[in-house]
């Protein structure tokens, strides 16, 4: 993926210098936690917030290369984001697209959504309207999930803005409404039908990236393909050492996962991404 060079979002708050507390847990330890937290759909963030009890608090997060320089990647993927997702607006869509804040944070930090940390993985908080993102998640990825390249990582921070998308054109209040009132497996359902709109929102994203920005090598789209593939639901919990479950999956299977991030790559058109509307996910 070509990014360098290119401007970098003004809409990305980073707490990873001071001011916040650290994981006690570090390096190899770390990456097992998180590895538990994601092969087994178990939320491990009382496991880090415990650990960053016992942190010193309000000192300086040391920064590396890496997360320097994951910050500038995630800074400009953002920018990009942003350029896309107006234009998209203006001409798919009434009304203007508002971009979103995004918050680079180094082992946990506090949302209007309750704590984030590493084991919850990157998310899009609706009460601020805040995407949260731990760039180590990106290293987990690829050691890890066997997800790695430059574009599997901004696949990740497109599926997060595709959910302000979501909120912005009033589908995620709506849903997220609705779930609140009907059974577990039920609120699962729904909630495989929002992370698969964003990742056909995401492959939206793609297209116009390549498009407008000629930032697409080749391998990228192969990248993002495997990457929406190593995260669904049967896989994680296939390598968990688990039978999967289809009414405990909330994001879609591999298979759904990459073929409704195909569909908006291939087409560019929100319409053809109402995963609300179909009955064949």
């Amino acid at each position: 993926m070509k990014w360098q060079g290119r401007r970098g979002s003004r809409n990305i708050e980073d707490r990873r210098r001071g001011g916040g507390k650290t994981a006690g847990i570090g390096g190899l330890g770390l990456l097992v936690v998180l590895a538990i937290g994601y092969f087994a759909g178990i939320d491990v963030s009382a496991l880090l917030e415990d650990q960053g009890r016992l942190a010193p608090q309000g000192g300086s997060a040391e920064l590396t290369e890496a997360d320097l320089r994951a910050g500038e990647f995630v800074s400009v993927t953002l920018a990009d984001t942003e350029e896309v997702w107006v234009r998209v607006f203006s001409q798919q869509v009434t009304g203007g697209y508002t971009p979103v804040t995004l918050v680079l944070y180094k082992g946990v930090t506090q949302s209007a959504c309750g704590g984030a940390s590493g084991a919850t993985g990157p998310f899009y908080c609706p009460g601020d309207e805040k995407i949260y993102l731990d760039t180590a998640f990106f290293s987990t990825m690829s050691q890890r999930l066997g997800a790695g390249g430059d574009f599997a990582a901004a696949y990740v921070v497109a599926h997060e803005v595709a959910h302000h998308v979501q909120d912005e054109l009033g589908i995620l209040g709506q849903a997220n409404a609705l779930r609140a009132r009907v059974s577990e497996a039920e609120s699962n359902a729904i909630s495989v039908r929002i992370e698969l709109q964003a990742d056909c929102y995401s492959g939206v994203w793609a297209r116009e990236a390549a498009a407008q920005f000629g930032s697409l090598e080749p391998g990228d789209l192969a990248e993002a393909l495997n990457a929406a593939r190593q995260i669904g639901d049967d896989t994680l919990q296939r390598s968990a050492g688990r039978v999967p479950m289809p009414h405990t999956f909330t994001h879609g299977t591999s298979a759904q996962r990459e073929a409704w991030f195909a569909t908006g790559y291939e087409t560019g058109d929100l319409r053809a991404c109402d995963t609300f509307g179909t009955d064949d996910l």
